[in-house]
């Protein structure tokens, strides 16, 4: 009875463990780049941050296009000027209006007025100059949401990098995990015969326990690389991905003599924002310089609501110059000199800032060249150790410490050689990126 019970209490363990364990996804890093490119959030802000360029542009339309409005306005008045004006416009003066009493003391007086108006602008310096500053910044703009893209595709690849490090991880310590536990089959054996001390098996337990947290670390680091992973993809599905393709070495052939490229997207993008403080700066220095502008008017007048009995136009042209804003003017141009100077001082900064981690990744790129020979040969150095450590262990010729030794320095630099080869692969993405047009 009891043992029946205890069966059906591990099958309904065993049920609800495999309802709640995630599923794990198969997906490749060109699916991965593909939905990134549709879903990434980043991408999507670049995006806007590009359209609320182009729309400033497009209000700098106003230098040229007329500004045109309809308004209708009714009032009551006693004035008598008001009065006297409101009966010219609607065309209905009388001899008896020119009465001494009529003109002083006016009988109430409805007018209704619907206005036509418009205003062109014809020569506003300042504004055609504002204009261009706005189309460099949304040409800037634009190489810069180019620049986010190349960003989150390098990230995207050390991202499908790092879940398959992860991965390997795991797959080096399940091996690591199965040869200690049959290391330890072996340690009890000897024991039971009586070769070995109680102290020896204890050693070889407490191996198998640092393994099982280590494998155990190495299963949480799979899910948090994935995580990552489903976070650029803007994905909030709960699964557990898993590269189609394992971690393998990166053979493309990079030209590590090249220079910097002043072409770049984002070096680009700074030049052409320098361009448009220039551009502002000669805005502020044209508002000395007088505007001219066009208007005109047309109105309809009557003493009743939404009546025309009588109309007439206004047109016009102003030439218009402020010759003094106090000291406004002057303090605004030369904060645009200081803006200007700044941006190509930052430009400057940035162009040599970039050649420098340029210069860095490629010393880099070549350091981590002589360490992956050097792992993969400790690597397999710690292999045959272990090989023959456990050879001569089966024997009885070899201690159980030092076995255990061999043992964890194997897994260990196997650990290191595919760390390395993912610390090769991502610095040739990131020399890839910094010499990308």
């Amino acid at each position: 009875m009891y043992k029946l019970k205890y069966l059906i209490t591990f099958v309904l363990i065993g049920f609800i463990s495999g309802n709640y364990a995630q599923e794990i996804q198969p997906i490749s890093k060109t699916e991965v780049l593909s939905r990134v490119s549709e879903a990434n959030q980043q991408i999507k802000i670049s995006v806007e941050a590009f359209n609320e360029a182009k729309a400033d542009y497009r209000q700098t339309n106003a230098v040229f296009l007329p500004n045109i409005s309809v308004s209708h306005t009714a009032i009551a008045t006693t004035n008598p000027l008001m009065a006297f004006g409101s009966k010219l416009n609607q065309e209905i003066v009388t001899q008896a209006d020119f009465n001494p009493d009529a003109l002083n003391n006016p009988s109430q007086i409805q007018n209704y007025a619907t206005v036509f108006e418009f205003q062109q602008p014809l020569i506003n310096m300042d504004g055609f100059y504002q204009r261009k500053a706005a189309k460099y910044k949304m040409e800037a703009m634009a190489l810069q949401t180019d620049r986010v893209k190349d960003y989150v595709n390098f990230e995207v690849e050390n991202a499908y990098m790092q879940l398959q490090l992860a991965y390997k991880a795991v797959a080096v310590l399940e091996k690591a995990l199965e040869a200690t536990e049959a290391n330890l089959q072996l340690t009890q054996n000897s024991f039971d015969q009586g070769y070995l001390q109680r102290s020896d098996v204890l050693l070889v337990e407490v191996r198998v326990t640092e393994v099982k947290n280590q494998l155990q670390t190495a299963r949480s680091n799979v899910k948090n690389a994935s995580n990552y992973l489903s976070f650029l993809m803007n994905d909030t599905s709960d699964v557990v991905l898993k590269p189609q393709d394992s971690l393998q070495l990166e053979t493309t052939v990079l030209e590590t003599d090249k220079s910097l490229n002043e072409e770049r997207a984002d070096i680009k993008a700074m030049q052409l924002a320098a361009n448009a403080r220039e551009t502002m700066y000669k805005s502020d220095k044209m508002t000395f310089l007088p505007t001219l502008n066009a208007f005109g008017s047309y109105q309809l007048y009557d003493d009743s609501l939404f009546q025309f009995g009588a109309d007439g136009y206004l047109v016009g042209a102003e030439l218009k110059w402020n010759i003094l804003q106090g000291t406004k003017r002057f303090g605004k141009a030369k904060k645009s000199k200081a803006t200007l100077e700044k941006s190509k001082l930052e430009y400057q900064q940035y162009v040599s800032k970039s050649q420098l981690e340029l210069n860095k990744t490629k010393r880099l790129l070549q350091d981590m060249e002589s360490k992956l020979e050097l792992s993969k040969l400790a690597m397999e150095q710690s292999k045959e150790a272990l090989r023959i450590r456990t050879n001569r262990f089966k024997e009885g010729l070899e201690k159980t410490t030092d076995l255990l030794i061999a043992e964890t320095q194997f897994a260990q630099k196997e650990l290191e050689y595919y760390q390395t080869i993912f610390e090769y692969n991502s610095t040739k993405a990131y020399l890839n990126f910094l010499t990308i047009n």
